[in-house]
């Protein structure tokens, strides 16, 4: 791969020869891509090479990528970022303008509205910030500029280049986060292309633009990586013997049973759940100290759209606060 590396001189010649104008047109690792596709007939000869002319590596996404919140930062001071007074009232108001399909995607995939809610809210603020990053330059800088996840990130551009001819977007204009996500709900190339419905029935899967596309696709997404109906969440633990720090887990996944769960020192402060249940325990940093929670399947399906347990616990809280801010009334059902 050849570095990015360039001496003064060599800027200022770039800068008065269109034909190397790109930072990545002449990595060999682009010409086999741009290759391939050409030879399976999805560009056609020298439209991509003139595309990547103006594609420029993106500093601030290499930065971000990494440094993510979810890493660097305790749940006290994560956590006010996403389960907020503005992101719960404009949930509230994004549930009621699309309450139809909501509720026909909650009973189409098993997923309650409230979280498919809290995923947009969390993502884009109800698609208030779909991301400045323009995706070509991202997803290119990534996969080529960023060794440890180097293959990832190629086979999302690859994925987007043929999405991008699928879905007619123009691949200079489609901007999306620092990691190369899309749309109302942050969808990568991937996910798009395997996971997106068409919700609104409109002939087309259009994310950037279309909320009720993308309420389908994440109720779909869900329903994919292994969302049980019906199911619960998380709930808080109470601490019932000394070695309660053997029962949390930094895992993405369920590690124990309820049953065993209490043979170390936790189990669920409220609820009825079979001792066989999946579970795992968590010890998140709150405002007020250490909080202890147990977490069932569904909570490690949210941690599939970001492997993290801040971000499937925001998501969470932020949708019961949604839900309780609309019904304020209603119980607060198991599945969410």
């Amino acid at each position: 791969m050849m570095p990015f590396r360039f001496l003064p001189a060599l800027l200022s010649l770039l800068s008065v020869s269109p034909a190397h104008a790109g930072d990545f047109d002449q990595y060999e690792e682009l010409q086999a891509l741009i290759g391939s596709l050409e030879k399976e007939g999805v560009y056609p000869p020298g439209e991509l090479t003139a595309v990547f002319t103006n594609v420029n590596r993106q500093d601030k996404a290499l930065e971000a990528i990494g440094r993510p919140a979810e890493k660097t930062r305790e749940w006290k001071s994560y956590r006010p970022n996403f389960v907020n007074d503005e992101r719960i009232r404009k949930g509230v108001d994004f549930w009621n303008k699309y309450s139809t399909e909501l509720d026909a995607a909650s009973r189409q995939f098993g997923v309650p509205p409230e979280i498919i809610v809290a995923i947009i809210g969390v993502e884009t603020k109800y698609g208030g910030n779909k991301g400045s990053f323009r995706v070509l330059d991202t997803l290119s800088s990534l996969a080529f500029d960023y060794p440890p996840r180097a293959p990832f990130f190629r086979k999302e551009l690859r994925t987007f280049l043929v999405l991008a001819k699928e879905q007619k977007l123009d691949l200079l204009n489609t901007y999306g986060s620092y990691a190369g996500a899309m749309g109302f709900p942050q969808f990568m190339p991937s996910s798009w292309r395997n996971l997106a419905v068409d919700y609104s029935g409109d002939g087309k899967t259009d994310l950037i633009n279309d909320p009720v596309d993308a309420i389908g696709s994440v109720g779909n997404y869900f329903l994919a990586n292994g969302w049980k109906s019906g199911e619960p969440v998380a709930v808080r633990a109470r601490i019932i013997a000394d070695n309660y720090d053997e029962a949390s887990t930094t895992e993405l996944k369920t590690t124990t049973t309820l049953n065993d769960l209490a043979s170390k020192g936790l189990a669920p402060r409220d609820g009825d759940f079979p001792p066989d249940s999946a579970v795992a325990g968590l010890r998140l940093q709150g405002e007020n100290g250490a909080e202890f929670w147990v977490a069932f399947n569904n909570f490690f399906v949210i941690t599939r759209y970001n492997r993290s347990h801040l971000y499937a616990m925001a998501v969470y809280q932020l949708a019961e606060s949604i839900r309780a801010a609309r019904s304020p009334a209603a119980p607060s059902p198991t599945a969410s």
